[in-house]
């Protein structure tokens, strides 16, 4: 998988590490502190040192990267892992990358950029993108739904990725609607972003112990 994904990888890294000759060309107009973090409603409630909005972050993200792309190659069933969706993983970090610190390059310019809106279209897409592909995932250890119950039995897998699925895009559908709501959410956004999340990671988990009681109640 790696030899055939081996330009990918590389080329999905150095992507990744861009933002950094992006703000060495921008040195010398960006201040000596800049917002890194932001809250819901896209005020700055972080500031890192230029050096590490930099260097910084498109090193840890590269690593982060890194860890996916060579993290996979140890999967005992990476052999069921389809090229289609390795290079889907390897895409992910790169593009947030770009997003996310030309975004902070901009706000720290002084530019009208609105963060909260750039995150929630990027998460959503992310979700959307995924939950399109979990349907057509393999049996693994390190991609897709991996409980208990998905890992023992294939079928249970197969089943349970083709619901999650449908919930991940219902989930994305629901992050780029929260966009419509604008800076007046800040409270109710906190409670909508993390409640669709636990609700991404809940019903499949709950959708595969019951196929699983459905399948093997016999069994107890």
């Amino acid at each position: 998988m790696l030899k055939r994904n081996k330009k990918t990888v590389i080329l999905t890294a150095v992507i990744t590490v861009l933002p950094m000759l992006m703000g060495l060309l921008l040195w010398q107009r960006l201040p000596e502190t800049i917002a890194t973090h932001f809250d819901f409603s896209g005020e700055p409630n972080g500031w890192s040192s230029k050096a590490f909005a930099v260097f910084g972050l498109p090193l840890i993200l590269v690593g982060a990267h890194l860890l996916c792309a060579f993290g996979t190659m140890l999967d005992p069933k990476r052999r069921n892992i389809q090229d289609k969706m390795y290079r889907l993983v390897l895409w992910i970090i790169p593009v947030i990358s770009i997003l996310t610190c030309g975004a902070v390059y901009a706000y720290a310019l002084g530019k009208a950029v609105d963060i909260t809106l750039i995150a929630e279209l990027m998460v959503g897409i992310v979700f959307i993108v995924v939950g399109n592909y979990l349907p057509k995932c393999r049996q693994s250890y390190t991609m897709g739904i991996k409980i208990p119950w998905t890992l023992s039995d294939e079928d249970n897998w197969n089943a349970t990725h083709r619901f999650g699925g449908k919930v991940w895009i219902v989930g994305g559908v629901v992050f780029f609607a929260m966009t419509l709501l604008g800076s007046q959410y800040e409270v109710l956004g906190e409670f909508l972003t993390f409640g669709v999340i636990i609700a991404m990671v809940a019903l499949p988990t709950v959708y595969s112990y019951l196929y699983y009681r459905k399948h093997h109640s016999d069994e107890e």
